[in-house]
């Protein structure tokens, strides 16, 4: 039923009065050859003890999301939630036949999203049902490109001069979330915070090998031993080997990503930007024949988050707050009388992870997308210089079971030499990939 403009201020008015609607109003969907009342109050919420439950704060019920889309839609449509939080929207879309897309901000969305879609597809596939593959695909880099954008209207040298400003921008911005100082008379530095100076890589590719190299040539000369580098990518390998050379030399570097947060002013404002230390893979290929398996042998994270002597100082009688504190997440409590204990919570390196997953030929499918000729007024297609990675294996934690598998199932692949991606999720949404190159 398509309402009017003066039904909706009627309706609006029996609402704020608490009058009940009049039967032509008592309706608005057709629902399982049944009619659905204007305000529904059959959906409930999802309980706690429910089996869709997965404890993200904003879940709305499937039955809410199932009448909403099957009302709305047919088998084979695309359905879009472009806030789609913990994937309730895609969840249900895909179980009643139809595509999907979905986008979200945070980190934790789209990792509890894609834990989801994986347990959807299994539910389904023990039930003989067909089902999608789908992509995740990472746009940060188009949003950081976006930051840097010129006007390509102005000449060349008003063009570079608008560049260089929006980079120095780029550059407060980050001291700026960091809670750093600028500083002045360096080559490769740009801040510093307490006892450590901060060098932040550049704002459309990763930190590479001769950009670390410089800023130990400048800390040896300058006498520097302590360095923060920022980016939003290094290059593959780089960790932990670069940092070992730097400790033989005295210098001690501390590699961070900068978080997509660092574009929204209210995170900032809001002291919500946290830089998450780059993390490390171990992985053992197991080659027999023409098949392999990849065992995870190691992970290790170095996080950092407030200090213990804060919070412990703080901290109320009778209360307690978990942080993160060189690789090991603690519980501090302090107790009616005032007296302070702490309890480390991850026993083991595997405590860190939530999920891992295999892509057995990284690097076969080209990240490709559609650019407007201004010429033709046209699309043409255009490689970003990024691969798909293609989930081919994937183990993870639930919330029933917190098991988590160690090796990889076997995959029979072509003879030859190819490059395999491992992908590591942490128990705070944040991924780390490690690329091994194998011969078969």
């Amino acid at each position: 039923m398509r309402l009017t403009d003066n039904e909706i201020r009627d309706i609006t008015k029996y609402l704020e009065e608490g009058k009940p609607l009049p039967d032509k109003y008592r309706f608005l969907l057709f629902d399982d050859k049944r009619h659905v009342e204007l305000i529904w109050d059959d959906v409930y919420e999802v309980n706690s003890q429910a089996i869709e439950r997965i404890n993200y704060p904003t879940q709305k019920p499937e039955k809410l999301l199932e009448r909403i889309i099957k009302a709305s839609s047919n088998k084979g449509d695309i359905v879009a939630d472009f806030f789609c939080g913990s994937g309730t929207t895609l969840a249900t879309a895909e179980k009643l036949g139809r595509k999907w897309i979905g986008s979200d901000l945070g980190k934790f969305a789209i990792h509890t999203t894609r834990k989801r879609m994986i347990g959807v597809q299994r539910e389904m596939k023990e039930k003989g049902k067909d089902f999608r593959a789908f992509e995740i695909l990472n746009l940060g880099k188009y949003e950081r490109q976006h930051y840097i954008g010129v006007n390509m209207n102005l000449r060349d040298e008003e063009k570079q001069a608008q560049l260089i400003q929006k980079e120095e921008d780029f550059k407060l911005l980050i001291l700026h979330a960091y809670k750093a100082d600028n500083v002045q008379g360096y080559k490769v530095f740009h801040g510093k915070k307490n006892n450590r100076l901060v060098a932040i890589g550049p704002i459309n590719m990763p930190v590479t090998r001769l950009f670390v190299e410089e800023i130990i040539l400048e800390c040896r000369e300058k006498l520097i031993t302590k360095v923060d580098i920022l980016a939003f990518e290094f290059e593959m390998g780089l960790f932990p080997n670069i940092q070992e050379e730097a400790k033989s030399k005295g210098i001690e570097l501390a590699l961070k990503y900068i978080p997509r947060d660092v574009f929204d002013k209210r995170a900032i404002d809001k002291n919500q930007i946290v830089f998450h230390d780059v993390s490390f893979i171990e992985v053992k290929p197991h080659i027999k024949g023409n098949t392999i398996a990849i065992e995870l042998t190691d992970f290790s994270v170095f996080y950092n988050q407030d200090t213990k002597e804060h919070i412990e100082a703080t901290l109320k009688n009778g209360s307690s707050k978990i942080m993160v504190d060189n690789g090991q997440i603690l519980k501090i409590s302090k107790d009616k009388n005032g007296i302070t204990t702490r309890e480390v919570l991850t026993k083991k390196w595997t405590d860190w992870i939530d999920y891992w997953s295999v892509d057995y030929d990284f690097k076969s499918k080209r990240e490709i997308v559609r650019v407007k000729n201004t010429d033709t007024n046209e699309d043409d297609e255009k490689w970003t210089g990024e691969y798909v990675f293609e989930n081919e294996w994937q183990s993870f934690r639930t919330k029933k079971d917190r098991s988590l598998e160690l090796k990889s199932a076997t995959m029979e692949c072509k003879k030859g030499r190819r490059k395999i991606a491992v992908k590591v999720i942490d128990i705070f949404g944040n991924d780390t990939m490690k690329i091994i190159e194998v011969t078969i």
